[in-house]
């Protein structure tokens, strides 16, 4: 996915990144905003079940738990239907959904982290759902500058 590799730790190799994905696209992500998908971006890195995964199954299926279990299992969500949508937008065809649906299902489940959490939690996670469509498009222009494969989940999309 990516034209030249980066050196630096992967925290310095995302951040260059996402701000390479501004020149792109002229819009840049208040820093809560920027410091939250590098996180999410390293913390997925790994992940090879990451295009696996049903999202508006485990949706429902975090509505039913509650409490911070809730908080985590929504969160996760709105991670992955984040990374899907930006990144792997050709999954959405795949599986006859628009990514529209993932950046739906993620945001829904953003605004259930900010109405399950503490206040500092909450204000965070509801400033990520009303930016969810942008941090979209940052990860969406991250996929678009580059040639070399995904360096999440398995197959590129």
């Amino acid at each position: 996915m990516f034209e030249a590799f980066k050196n630096g730790t992967p925290v310095e190799v995302w951040q260059s990144l996402v701000q390479e994905a501004y020149e792109r696209t002229g819009r840049r992500l208040d820093e809560s905003s920027e410091s939250y998908l590098v996180f999410v971006l390293l913390r997925y890195q790994a992940d090879n079940l990451l295009l696996t995964r049903t999202q508006g199954m485990d949706w429902l299926l975090a509505m039913d738990l509650v409490g911070t279990a809730r908080a985590d299992a929504l969160r996760d969500v709105g991670d992955r239907c984040l990374l899907v949508a930006g990144l792997f937008p050709g999954l959405a065809e795949r599986r006859r959904v628009s990514v529209d649906y993932f950046i739906a299902v993620g945001r829904s489940a953003y605004l259930g982290v900010a109405d399950a959490t503490r206040q500092a939690y909450a204000t965070l996670y509801a400033q990520l759902a009303n930016g969810y469509r942008e941090l979209v498009v940052t990860l969406d222009a991250m996929r678009r500058q580059s040639k070399a494969p995904v360096l999440i989940g398995s197959p590129r999309g």
